[in-house]
């Protein structure tokens, strides 16, 4: 497998911004200045993340958001982090968040914009106390609502997007973005403080022997999901003639970080029999939709098992979601299983 190479410039997220608009004439200057405002934000979070312990914003803070989750101090600190940030620059009509259960407006002090932001801001929260990787999922899409938004306003399909990336707290600190245009990954110079693209125009091969699965629900999945694995499992002994990795983080945004970067993979998180009347576990428009994007840009492919989540509709602000992507013929070989099903 051919690792992503790294590019030997120096561009910061700026010029390279700047680049795209010349070249490809579709990130307008509030556009390119709200990617700026989300990507500052990132950096704060990464600050309190790195400070751990001593920064004493470890542990739970003692409430459930939304979806029912415990949430950590840094939770809830970087979902503040993310609103301050972005409520005042007069580029968003409104926000939406993984850990609210409504939208938030833009303050009647501050100017409206024309897009809607939408993250989920500490991806992965259950490895915050084991120092493990941690990240911020976002995507933007544009308001088509006269600045003047509800809930109904955000459910657009995935293939509306603008912009979608993750930051990942990791050794070091990453921005993944793609803004239509393949897939960039910037690196956080903490002496500059400045975002320096350092691996250009990210590719996923169409064939992996790596996937990334919760092996823990096994008992639980449905039968597309137990003959897609269990061939992987035999390796060369089963039908697929060769050996397969896992790797499981239990933090999406540091799994599907692993895929980009190593050049092919994939990543599952099925529906199951604990809850059947729940479609999956991960939230669309929060992590699904921005993911599938940024995997769709670097040539990999991304289904709820049955249809491209670029495709679905949302109905609900946190609608739940199956999500398989990454390395083009395995997403498409499982998907198959379901719709043989």
């Amino acid at each position: 497998m051919t690792a992503n190479r790294p590019t030997a410039h120096r561009t910061t997220l700026t010029q390279h911004l700047i680049e795209q608009q010349r070249e490809h004439n579709n990130i307008p200057s509030d556009l390119r200045l709200l990617i700026e405002t989300v990507s500052h934000a990132c950096k704060l979070i990464s600050y309190h993340v790195s400070r751990g312990a001593l920064g004493e914003v470890l542990g739970s803070a003692g409430n459930e958001n939304i979806q029912g989750e415990v949430q950590q101090k840094l939770d809830i600190l970087s979902n503040n982090i993310l609103l301050e940030a972005n409520e005042w620059g007069g580029h968003l009509a409104a926000m939406a968040s993984e850990e609210m259960a409504s939208i938030h407006q833009i303050p009647a002090l501050f100017p409206r914009g024309k897009y809607l932001l939408l993250f989920d801001p500490l991806d992965g929260s259950s490895n915050i106390d084991v120092n493990m990787s941690i990240g911020t999922i976002f995507s933007i899409l544009r308001c088509l609502d006269d600045k003047n938004p509800t809930e109904k306003s955000f459910l657009q399909k995935g293939s509306r997007q603008v912009v979608a990336g993750y930051a990942v707290y990791g050794p070091q600190t990453m921005l993944v973005l793609t803004t239509g245009y393949g897939v960039n990954c910037f690196t956080l110079d903490r002496d500059l403080g400045s975002w320096v693209l350092t691996h250009r125009a990210l590719r996923i091969l169409v064939d992996s022997c790596e996937y990334a699965i919760n092996a823990a629900n096994q008992r639980y999945w449905y039968e597309p999901v137990q003959r897609y694995v269990n061939e992987l499992i035999e390796g060369v002994d089963g039908p697929r003639k060769m050996n397969f990795n896992m790797r499981w983080v239990a933090a999406m945004v540091s799994d599907v970080n692993r895929i980009l970067h190593r050049g092919g993979g994939i990543f599952m998180y099925p529906a199951d029999k604990r809850t059947p009347s729940k479609p999956g576990k991960l939230r669309l428009m929060y992590e699904a939709n921005p993911m599938a994007f940024i995997i769709e840009q670097a040539g990999g492919h991304a289904t709820n098992g049955k249809e491209r989540i670029l495709d679905i509709q949302p109905k609900s602000l946190h609608e739940r979601v199956a999500v398989f992507l990454g390395s083009k013929n395995e997403v498409d070989r499982v998907t198959q299983y379901h719709l043989k099903s």
